[in-house]
């Protein structure tokens, strides 16, 4: 055996062995990059056998040793363009493509089959012998129909990853072209090897292509190792395309934007494939004028979260999680869930749960939960004054209750505007409202409320057509030493007084003594 034979089965070799040691770090590593790391295992372990058989025909001494290792070659040289088409499909996410492409497993199965039964038909090789000149293991070889056909297929599948790969770079990051031009190299470099050996630009009778996918297989291993290669986008796009309805972001262990959904793109008003590779902080205080509230270091998390979108803010449920949880340096997954109606529709049913429906101002129970607070508040006096409207019942029998219901309102809207902010104003019960006075002396209070009974006698309460006059009657109570008192005496002291007022004639102040 000559040192130049040597030399190549040394090499198939190595590169055998390479391609194994890889297969094995995908698989010992396969619960960290999901489904993308069987798709790798299986189209890496054709090559080896592709390498290994390649060495073992260069030590054959007869045809029908060649001829056996050539079949095995075939397991790798009919099986591995495909698969690697496959990889690349289901790397970037094409997993519609990917499916389809799978039934063309069917060529390189047919050309298996012709090759090992070749003597049969000649369709594959029509003569296939050693060397009359070199020897064995050199061969001489005259091609047949499907070795063209094979060929065709062979090269368009190459051809098509290697394509596939180089449109990616359009529309990623600059931080990840090194993984995506490992990716086209190792689609590029069978490529070139095999045009040289079909062109004789290599020596005669020997397939220098297992050699070299030796050094496609080392740039994998150093993809993988130093560029996160499998735990960025496969993983990302599985994720995107699981939670379609849900804004997903996809960041990398430096918190640069690696990929959105369309999802997303509705949700984050302005967010575009410009700012690929762009600092999330910095995108994000870009859209929505305010910096992130939290850190993306701290995960996982789940928040709440609002952003201003063209004036109209929406609140968002915020769930951030690493892409690895094996992996410190890892990713981030940003998940963002429209929850805005389940939040103005649970700020209504608050709204309700303390505010009367038909004034908008506070109801019972909101008065006494608050009223406690405002006492304990109070420094130097403290009063309540209750009100209701005179002769309610007659309006709403004569009106009708729709022409009552609109004077309660306006009632409570004209009160509003002219009482102190620190007041707390309350709907008690029909035609009933009560008040609190805030350190205001019995003097004070008193003159508030004739101020109140005045102006809504004065106000004209035109409905349609009608002019319709209201009156109040108001009762106070107030004390000054805040310690003695209970709301509930106060109210029952309140509620005397204006049953007086109603007794000595109605539309008037009455303070209880």
């Amino acid at each position: 055996m000559d040192s130049q034979i040597t030399a190549f089965i040394a090499l198939m070799v190595i590169s055998g062995v390479i391609n194994l040691v890889l297969a094995v770090f995908a698989y010992a590593r396969r619960h960290y990059y999901k489904s993308i790391a069987w798709t790798f295992i299986i189209y890496i372990l054709p090559i080896s056998i592709y390498c290994f058989a390649g060495a073992f025909g260069l030590l054959a001494t007869n045809i029908e040793q060649i001829k056996t290792w050539t079949i095995i070659q075939y397991i790798g040289i009919g099986y591995s363009p495909l698969l690697g088409l496959l990889f690349i499909l289901r790397y970037f996410g094409m997993e519609t493509a990917f499916k389809r492409v799978l039934l063309l497993l069917i060529i390189p199965t047919i050309t298996i089959i012709l090759v090992a039964t070749n003597d049969l038909h000649h369709l594959y090789y029509r003569t296939l012998q050693i060397d009359p000149l070199l020897g064995a293991p050199y061969v001489e070889q005259e091609v047949g129909i499907w070795y063209i056909v094979h060929g065709i297929f062979t090269f368009s599948f190459m051809f098509i990853a290697l394509i596939l790969t180089l449109l990616q770079l359009k529309t990623a990051a600059r931080a990840y072209w090194k993984q995506i031009i490992v990716l086209a190299l190792g689609q590029f470099l069978p490529i070139v090897m095999s045009y040289f050996y079909l062109t004789g630009l290599t020596p005669s009778g020997i397939d220098p292509v297992p050699m070299i996918l030796g050094l496609s297989s080392t740039l994998y291993l150093w993809a993988i190792t130093t560029s996160q290669m499998f735990t960025v986008v496969p993983i990302a796009k599985d994720v995107i395309f699981q939670s379609m309805d849900n804004g997903v972001i996809v960041l990398d262990n430096s918190y640069r934007l690696v990929e959105y959904n369309q999802a997303a793109q509705k949700m984050l008003i302005g967010i575009n494939q410009q700012m690929y590779g762009q600092n999330f902080y910095h995108i994000w205080k870009n859209l929505s004028g305010l910096p992130f509230p939290y850190s993306l270091s701290e995960s996982p998390l789940e928040a709440e979260i609002t952003y201003n979108r063209q004036h109209k803010p929406r609140v968002f449920q915020l769930r951030v999680s690493p892409l690895s949880h094996t992996t410190k340096n890892s990713g981030r997954l940003v998940i963002f869930t429209d929850i805005t109606k389940m939040k103005n529709m649970q700020t209504q049913l608050e709204y309700l749960a303390y505010y009367d429906e038909l004034t908008n101002i506070l109801n019972r129970r909101a008065f006494f939960q608050r009223a406690e607070i405002s006492i304990s508040q109070a420094k130097n006096s403290f009063a309540i004054l209750l009100f209701d409207i005179d002769h309610f019942k007659k309006i709403n029998d004569t009106y009708g209750h729709q022409v009552g219901d609109r004077i309660l309102n306006e009632t409570s809207q004209l009160f509003r505007k002219i009482l102190p902010d620190h007041c707390l104003l309350a709907r008690y019960g029909g035609e009933e409202f009560i008040l609190t006075l805030n350190d205001m002396d019995i003097k004070e209070a008193y003159q508030l409320a004739e101020t109140m009974r005045q102006q809504l006698e004065e106000h004209p309460f035109k409905i349609d057509s009608l002019s319709i006059p209201v009156t109040i009657s108001l009762g106070i109570s107030s004390i000054d030493n805040l310690n003695k008192h209970t709301l509930e005496q106060l109210l029952y002291q309140a509620d005397q007084a204006l049953y007086l007022a109603k007794e000595r004639g109605r539309n008037q102040v009455q303070i209880f003594s």
